[in-house]
């Protein structure tokens, strides 16, 4: 899903209009990607980018992030350029809607779909304990492929940390 085509039309506060952004520029390159490299380059590119967005700092620069990430991944660095290339608007809102229809309505990120059944999350603000790790994906996989199943959710619980808590077993 794209949270630019997401709130395309829509007023954006001025505190959220830089996500809005990263997410147009970022949007292009995994359309870049999927064209030159397929659908196979989406996973690696997408882990490597998130280690390097998503504990941002102050002076995280979203450019240098997406080189880094495109670099490790061994994909071609030009990939990069599709940061500002509008031309890869299109394939964006293509797969945004088709995220959406997985959904069955309008969701923002995460979403998941399991078995033909789309699911808005799960949001974790930090990473299950390694042990506990196959029994949170067993857990969401039991509860997707429950028909009557329709959301699971509690209040927001802060910001994300990236560091698995040790107590957690």
């Amino acid at each position: 899903m794209s949270l630019a085509v997401l709130n395309d039309g829509q007023t954006v506060d001025a505190d959220h209009e830089p996500m809005i952004t990263r997410s147009r520029r970022i949007g292009r390159v995994f359309a870049a990607t999927g064209k030159r490299h397929g659908r196979d380059a989406f996973t690696p590119l997408y882990l490597a980018l998130g280690t390097r967005l998503h504990p941002r700092g102050p002076h995280t620069d979203d450019d240098a992030a997406v080189a880094a990430a495109v670099s490790a991944t061994g994909l071609d660095p030009a990939l990069t350029a599709a940061l500002d290339d509008a031309d890869y608007d299109a394939a964006v809102a293509i797969a945004h809607r088709a995220s959406q229809t997985a959904l069955g309505g309008r969701g923002g990120s995460p979403i998941i779909a399991v078995d033909g059944r789309g699911f808005s999350g799960p949001v974790l603000t930090a990473p299950p304990h390694p042990n506990r790790a196959a029994d949170l994906l067993d857990a969401l996989l039991t509860a997707a492929a429950t028909p009557g199943f329709a959301a699971l959710h509690r209040p927001y619980q802060g910001p994300p940390v990236f560091t698995a808590p040790e107590d957690d077993h």
